[in-house]
């Protein structure tokens, strides 16, 4: 018997069974005596025509039928082998022998990726830490409860050396850039365990920079591990209630002891990863008679271990867990630090020099979470474009929804390479192999990356969800998460103008070195491009905004302050857009590249590559627009009544 007819003969069997339950709970009640009283409903079943049941298996949404339709999930594949650009990249810089070794583990890696990782981190997602402030018997214990896939994150963080790649520099300078490509491919699937590791690789490079000293060495190791059982997590405690990015209202005291180690004393507003293993944080020294030094120059950067040799909090109270609009997954929370004990490990007042290394890792790696989400997106979306059929055809054969993808995949080749130049650049700095220009793009190209790059991420991954339909708005699809969990890499270490701000700093505090450095490395990679015919238009186009980025900065280096301020986000979306377009150019021009390298470059070149230069001369920030901002804001807002 086929099964075809094996399945009738049951759906058959199941629906008589339900019509005679049906007719027997219809029957009228009868003495429990009496031998007729199930006969009756027995009876109707074998009168109810057999042509009717075959009738009924016919149609789709019958008892034992909810539709015959199901649509396909858009499946994870290896991401590794999935992203031409990643590949291309890689064979393009990395040494022959290097390429080899680490292809053949980045095709590993990426294969646990879809067969462990991505499941265990969907499970974090689910499954959100939660606050035990109290055992059964009343003892405070503030324990932050993590499941099982947290704990097996970190586990794997060692085990694929997420950080330890980076410090054992087994390939040079491209160690770094080699941990940050196992990284971007890590952070979609990381239940958002790659936050943690941007703050221990953060940690574990300031400690690197104080030159690791004693104190210090055994904390290094741990961070460094690649032993589940010895590795670290590390946190970030710097944002208290009077500020997040601003520092300088920092209220926390530390108070010299005997030892010559620190108690600290103070309320931590914010503090990511709270059930990591040690953390850095700013505290003021307070003297004997209780004063401090105010503002920055007061600050000063302390280690301490959450907890002591019998696993008690050191002097540490956990207020509450945040609430947050994504990254749920990542224990956040208030903590009241009263006596904690601690380590200074920067010079006195030197604490916001001190931690300028981590911002430039955490910063980075908020730029690999931007690319990596901005990929995952993408490469689902395709995925799902080849299996869904709408309006009498596949989505990937509706020309505006591949033009909308293909949109995408322009703006994550042109963050991914911003992220790689970054990454190189890092590379060089760590093994003493930088030049001094290579230096000053870092410190420019660090901020400007992480603000932009943050951006495009937001956007991208917004549309990538809605080229899912209304899939892409429910929530146990897992697409929602990763639009949540996108936002927050606008905000963590320095909003979009904060950072706008700091480009400025890097300017001025150089003497312009920065930008010296930027025109010059911008003009080098559009040097090929001017020579492949297919490039030659859009090189032009780039060096004419590189050209009109120069003019505005030299016409408003003489209208003082206020008017570089207003102009810093505009300024440096143009950095972005042209450090981008010279590096797709670059790329495009490599006589490995493919034909779509040089259609992605050629798109890349069509949009405002210099807004600053447009926005400049309709005169945007010049004092009339300052006003004429604040009025349109607050009109009509009881708040500034007559004071507009």
């Amino acid at each position: 018997m086929s099964r075809r007819m094996q399945m009738s003969k049951f759906l058959l069997g199941q629906i008589s069974a339900k019509l005679w339950c049906r007719n027997l709970l219809h029957q009228p009640v009868r003495s429990m005596g009496s031998k007729s009283a199930l006969f009756p409903a027995i009876a109707n079943a074998a009168d109810y025509p057999q042509q009717a049941v075959l009738e009924e298996l016919k149609m789709p949404f019958s008892r034992a039928m909810i539709g015959n339709f199901f649509q396909e999930r858009p499946k994870l594949g290896n991401q590794f082998l999935e992203d031409a650009m990643l590949q291309s990249y890689l064979k393009r810089h990395l040494p022959p022998v290097v390429l080899e070794e680490v292809s053949q583990d980045l095709d590993r890696f990426s294969q646990r990726l879809v067969e462990e990782i991505d499941a265990l981190g969907r499970e974090c997602e689910l499954n959100p830490p939660k606050l035990q402030q109290y055992d059964a018997w009343g003892r405070r214990v503030d324990d932050i409860v993590t499941c099982s896939a947290w704990k097996r994150m970190k586990n794997i963080s060692a085990e694929e050396g997420l950080i330890a790649e980076a410090y054992e520099r087994k390939y040079s300078s491209w160690s770094r850039l080699i941990q940050v490509v196992k990284l971007y491919l890590y952070f979609p699937s990381s239940g958002f365990f790659n936050c943690p590791l941007a703050m221990t690789d953060g940690a574990a490079k300031v400690i690197e920079s104080l030159g690791t000293p004693t104190p210090l060495q055994n904390a290094f190791r741990h961070l460094t591990s690649r032993n589940p059982n010895h590795f670290w997590t590390s946190g970030q405690w710097m944002t208290e209630r009077r500020g997040g990015s601003d520092v300088e209202g920092t209220e926390t005291v530390a108070r010299l002891q005997e030892d010559g180690t620190h108690t600290l004393h103070g309320y931590k507003w914010f503090t990511s990863a709270t059930d990591s293993d040690m953390t850095l944080t700013l505290g003021r020294t307070i003297d004997e008679h209780g004063n401090t030094v105010q503002g920055t120059r007061g600050l000063s950067l302390f280690y301490l271990e959450l907890r002591d040799a019998e696993g008690k909090l050191n002097g540490i109270e956990v207020q509450r867990l945040k609430d947050k609009l994504g990254t749920r997954q990542v224990p956040t929370a208030e903590l009241l630090l009263d006596g904690a004990k601690s380590l200074m490990i920067s010079p006195e007042g030197r604490g916001v020099a001190s931690i300028s290394n981590m911002l430039t890792i955490t910063r980075i790696h908020n730029t690999i979470g931007a690319a990596g989400s901005m990929r995952r997106v993408i490469n689902l979306g395709r995925e799902y474009a080849a299996k869904r059929f709408a309006f009498g055809k596949l989505l990937q054969d509706h020309p505006l929804h591949i033009q909308t993808i293909a949109r995408m995949e322009v703006e994550a080749r042109g963050a991914f390479l911003l992220l790689m130049e970054t990454a190189r650049l890092l590379g060089l700095e760590e093994t003493n192999l930088a030049t001094e220009q290579d230096q000053h793009l870092l410190r420019l190209l660090t901020p400007v990356a992480k603000l932009y790059t943050g951006k495009q991420a937001l956007a991208v991954v917004s549309e990538g969800l809605e080229s899912f339909g209304g899939q892409g708005y429910m929530e146990d699809t897992g697409l929602p998460a990763l639009l949540r969990d996108a936002q927050v890499l606008t905000i963590w270490e320095g909003t979009t103008n904060i950072l706008s701000l700091d480009v400025l700093r890097s300017v001025i505090k150089s003497q312009g070195q920065v930008l010296t450095a930027f025109f010059s490395a911008t003009e080098d990679k559009l040097q090929a491009a001017l020579e492949v015919p297919d490039l030659s238009k859009s090189a032009n186009i780039t060096l004419q905004a590189l050209q009109q980025l120069k003019e505005f900065t030299k016409n408003a280096g003489l209208k003082g302050g206020s008017y570089m301020e207003l102009s810093a986000r505009d300024f440096s979306y143009s950095l972005a857009k042209i450090y981008i377009g010279s590096l797709l150019l670059e790329h495009a021009a490599w006589p490995g590249a493919s034909d779509t390298d040089k259609y992605c470059a050629q798109r890349w070149s069509q949009q405002e590559l210099c807004p600053v230069y447009k926005a400049e001369a309709s005169g945007s920030y010049n004092s009339e627009a300052q006003v004429l901002d604040k009025q349109l804001v607050y009109e009509r807002s009881p708040l500034t009544k007559g004071k507009l």
